[in-house]
């Protein structure tokens, strides 16, 4: 099933509605730069994808494997860096795993959350497209 996701913005600096199927979240900006900070900018809903993605993953497969991990907790932070020729984002994720996990399991959890959806999205060429109706 495909997420449909809708986002709408209209004359109230920079609130945006956010839609995703039944759910319903706002985005904004802070208010040092003209913002409401009636909610998360767009790069932490970018970082927040990419926790939640690799939170799952890995209890997934801690679940599948009968491991016993407790809980996951992951720090995101990011940082762009431009030069004369591009820019690059260095996304930075302090992972903490708690469960009684020998240094094996640890690791292989670990692997394992670079490999979801959002990582490979992130990590792999991207082309967006965009198109107006008339």
């Amino acid at each position: 099933m495909t997420d449909e996701v809708k986002v709408s913005i209209g004359k109230e600096k920079y609130k945006t509605e956010v839609s995703i199927n039944q759910h319903h979240l706002i985005a904004d900006e802070p208010t040092e730069v003209g913002g409401t900070d009636l909610g998360p900018k767009p790069t932490a809903f970018l970082l927040s994808a990419l926790g939640t993605c690799k939170a799952m993953t890995m209890r997934m497969y801690a679940d599948q494997k009968q491991w016993p991990l407790e809980s996951i907790e992951i720090s995101l932070s990011s940082e762009v860096v431009k030069s004369t020729q591009q820019q690059t984002t260095y996304i930075r994720c302090i992972i903490k795993l708690y469960g009684d996990l020998d240094d094996m399991q640890k690791e292989r959890i670990l692997k394992v959350g670079d490999k979801c959806p959002v990582q490979k999205i992130l990590s792999n060429p991207i082309i967006i497209e965009s198109n107006m109706l008339q």
